[in-house]
């Protein structure tokens, strides 16, 4: 596949160059939108404007969609006022929207220019809503039908009115007062008798969501119902727009890759690797970096108090980087199954002690099990075969029990915050494996030392 694109560009790039534009224009049409827009990704900047006027005007504007909002950007600085007018003309109202959200004050001004004033008017409405919300990523342009309307008339609707909407796949029945009070398939509708009324074909208990809800919530219910289209409605119940399924893919590879990054410990990027600058990726890394730096202060806090007891007993020393990496690699096994449970739904704050109880017989089966395994290690290698007289049986018990009790610990805490994080109102994401791994690196050595104490006298 890697191979075909890398002929394919530079098939492009040489007709290009060779000025033979009815060729290039018999190979962009029988391209998918979204293969053009990532061909354009690869070529000269020089030769996009040229390309893009090569395409006919349906397949320009679903193109554009797909394209990055750098490469937009570029294109739209070379458009005259009747070319930007066009592709916007052919645009949804979401995506121009979407537009608008990403480009720089000067180039949103031009577009609502070129845009009619209905659009315009549909635009500034969807930007009203929260970020994030339902209504943010909303379409308005929909199919929507009245109760006493036969299927004959319903598909004389449809084709009069489809032809601008994102998806005719499922039309809506609105009373007078457009609130929502069904749905049908384009499906029944074909299917039904010509005079039968479209009261007697809608499904009426339809599952919409409010204007104002997180848009994560309506992506969960595309997940659950297996939605292809979802209707949203205001306060009163009228239906104001609906949200498609490539919408809600959308918004599930963002908060997917945002959640990804959070975890990491990087501050969310929307550009792609190879055009965002290095310092973008040091505002965004730096912060963390040097948060987890003071936080942990705290363990060599630890260790300077205890420093005595490890003078006293030097072999404390060889274990102390196991115990806090199988500390942090517990929390963190923990913390990612809970923030997961959390994205889909699957826990709330409400289910804190069943999971806190779960986690606590996870905790001691894992710690029991690394701690046998480890007392073996300790005794057959760390004694006998490397000869370390300073790790005796009572450092090898201490080290054990450590152990058990520091993966028991790990395994609460990194179930606790994510859950808190949630309930404050946070991403649970925040809660993640460096903090975790932060938190359960000093409650490690606390332990260590505090057994050390009591086991061998220190």
């Amino acid at each position: 596949m890697a191979e075909r694109s890398i002929t394919l560009e530079a098939t492009i790039s040489a007709l290009a160059e060779q000025k033979k534009y009815p060729a290039l224009r018999d190979i962009l049409v029988t391209m998918n939108p979204a293969d053009v827009a990532a061909l354009f990704d690869e070529l000269e900047e020089h030769t996009l404007p040229l390309l893009f006027r090569l395409l006919p005007k349906d397949q320009a504007a679903e193109t554009f969609v797909e394209m990055d909002t750098d490469t937009q950007e570029l294109l739209i600085r070379g458009f005259s006022d009747s070319e930007l007018k066009e592709v916007v003309d052919e645009l949804y109202v979401d995506d121009a929207v979407d537009l608008v959200e990403e480009m720089p004050a000067n180039v949103v001004k031009r577009i609502l220019r070129q845009a009619d004033a209905e659009t315009r008017k549909l635009i500034n409405e969807i930007l009203k809503y929260p970020d994030d919300s339902a209504g943010s990523i909303m379409t308005t342009e929909f199919v929507d039908l009245r109760p006493t309307m036969t299927a004959v008339d319903a598909i004389k609707h449809i084709k009069r009115t489809g032809v601008d909407s994102e998806t005719i796949n499922t039309c809506y029945i609105t009373d007078n007062g457009k609130r929502l009070i069904g749905a049908v398939s384009i499906r029944a509708i074909i299917l039904a008798e010509d005079e039968e009324p479209m009261a007697d074909v809608m499904e009426d208990n339809v599952i919409s969501i409010g204007t104002l809800a997180d848009q994560e919530e309506a992506v969960s219910m595309f997940t659950k119902y297996n939605f292809t289209a979802l209707p949203v409605v205001d306060g009163e119940g009228r239906l104001v727009g609906i949200i498609t399924v490539d919408d809600a893919m959308d918004v599930m590879e963002t908060e997917a890759t945002e959640d990804i990054e959070i975890m990491g410990g990087v501050t969310p990027i929307d550009k792609p690797y190879l055009k965002t600058s290095a310092f973008q990726f040091w505002k965004s890394r730096i912060p963390w970096l040097m948060l987890l730096m003071i936080s942990a202060t705290f363990t060599g806090m630890i260790l300077n108090h205890f420093e005595d007891a490890l003078a006293a007993v030097t072999a404390l020393t060889l274990f102390i980087p196991m115990l806090m990496d199988t500390g942090g690699n517990s929390g963190s096994q923990c913390s990612v199954t809970v923030i997961r449970a959390l994205s889909l739904g699957d826990l709330s704050f409400s289910d804190l002690v069943a999971v806190i109880w779960k986690e606590i017989r996870v905790g001691v089966l894992c710690g029991l099990s690394l701690a046998v395994v480890a007392f073996g290690k300790i005794m057959l290698i760390d004694h006998l075969l490397l000869h370390n007289d300073g790790v005796t049986v009572l450092v090898a018990l201490t080290v054990c029990l450590t152990l058990a009790l520091v993966v028991l610990v790990a395994k609460i805490v990194g179930c606790i915050l994510p859950m808190l994080a949630d309930k404050l109102g946070f991403d649970p994401a925040v809660m993640s494996s460096p903090f975790i791994t932060t938190i359960v690196d000093a409650l490690s050595l606390l332990i260590y030392f505090c057994i050390a104490q009591q086991l061998l006298q220190l």
